[in-house]
Parts: structure tokens; sequence; C-alpha cells
């Protein structure tokens, strides 16, 4: 059975202490990165929605360079929306900036009524290159 390794990014805010969690776990050739959200360093939410989505794709890419990935690596992504039908234009745009092109990662976003403070939050798993 496969070891896991806790990731920690060197940026690491308080959010990981706050709530006793690890950024990410490196199960095999396997990351399973828990969920970012749009926190500033001090853990509070970024309140303009768009940044907000920007700071979690942010706070993903710096997780996944942590563990020696990058956005080509991701293979499944599940992102949380407070409001889906007002906030996917917005999500779209931002995600279009940040994910590269096909092949793209398996997607699925669930709609929720609660996220500690947050609009949006975005978990994946990520192979990890051989090179890491």
């Amino acid at each position: 059975m496969a070891q896991r390794e806790a990731i920690v990014p060197a940026s690491r805010h308080a959010l990981y202490e706050k709530h006793r969690y690890s950024a990410a776990i490196r199960s095999g050739d396997l990351l399973f990165v828990s969920g970012q959200v749009g926190s500033r360093a001090d853990g509070s939410p970024e309140p303009d929605f768009e940044k907000q989505v920007r700071q979690a794709f942010d706070n993903l890419a710096t997780v996944l360079k942590a563990a020696g990935c990058t956005f080509e690596d991701v293979i499944d992504v599940t992102t949380f929306h407070t409001d889906p039908a007002a906030q996917f234009e917005t999500i779209m745009a931002v995600r279009d900036t940040v994910v590269g092109g096909p092949p793209y990662p398996n997607w699925t976003a669930v709609g929720v009524t609660w996220l500690a403070g947050f609009d949006f939050e975005i978990k994946v798993i990520a192979r990890i290159p051989e090179a890491a």
C-alpha cells in the first residue's frame, strides 16, 4: 500500500492550521488536493467574486507546484458554487485563462448552500510527473 505524504506549500495560509487539514496528499503517483478557496494569506475570503475565483486558482497552482505538478497534470476537477447560474460565466472565463487546451480534465460542478464564507471552491486529483 502506498504511503501518504502531506504536501505543504511554502506559502501555507492560515486556513490549513485553523481547520487542521493538509493542502494535498500524495499517494503513489497521485496527488489529492484539498478544496482551495479564494482566501487571502490570513485565511479571510476575497470579497470580489472574480478575484476570489482567481485567488482559488492561484492557491491551487501553489499547491500543485509544491508537489511538482502543473494544471497539465490535473485529471479530475470538482468545483463547488454557492450560486451556479449567476457565477458560471465568471468561473468559466477565469478557468479558460488557467486550464490549457484539450484534452480537458474531468470536471464536476456542484451547487452548495455554504462554503464557510466563500462562494467558490475547487479540488483536484493530479498525476504526479515521474520527474517529481
